[in-house]
């Protein structure tokens, strides 16, 4: 019979990357799933804003995003999963960059559009940022139980 130490059980589960993308995974499901639209149907919060909040949220999430896509990262590369992950992870990246570096911001200033009175034009960038969460969460869950396989 094979007995594993408590110290060596314990690292065995910090090196799976699954309790990042677990993690992740359920920050993601929260604010973006649960907490915004709920924001936007209570009644004693105007639109601008639940706006407002919202581009402060998802700025902070998107922080939050990119120092969980740098801990998974490290987390595969040290737990020997590289090569089995790296699809995955780069697939990652891409989503997590372009929401930072393009959705995020454009977002944000249709957002000082409507604070400032006025209606921005129609845009498919709330769209695209929702489907990619979507696609974020999909492929955090898909990661985190192919790493919990892997490792029995």
């Amino acid at each position: 019979m094979h007995y594993t130490s408590v110290s060596g059980r314990i690292r065995n589960a910090l090196i799976n990357p699954a309790w990042v993308c677990f993690t992740w995974a359920g920050m993601t499901v929260g604010v973006s799933m649960l907490a915004t639209p709920v924001r936007f149907t209570a009644t004693s919060i105007t639109r601008p804003v639940a706006l407002d909040v919202g581009r402060v949220v998802f700025a902070a999430l998107n922080k939050a995003e990119l120092v969980a896509l740098i801990l998974l990262l490290i987390i595969v590369r040290v737990s020997g999963r590289s090569r089995e992950l790296w699809i995955g992870c780069s697939v990652l990246i891409l989503i997590v960059l372009a929401q930072g570096a393009w959705l995020i911001p454009e977002l944000a200033a249709r957002t000082d559009i409507i604070l400032s009175g006025g209606e921005p034009l129609p845009s498919h960038a709330h769209a695209i940022y929702s489907t990619l969460e979507l696609a974020k969460i999909g492929l955090l869950l898909f990661l985190g139980f192919r790493s919990l396989a892997a490792s029995r």
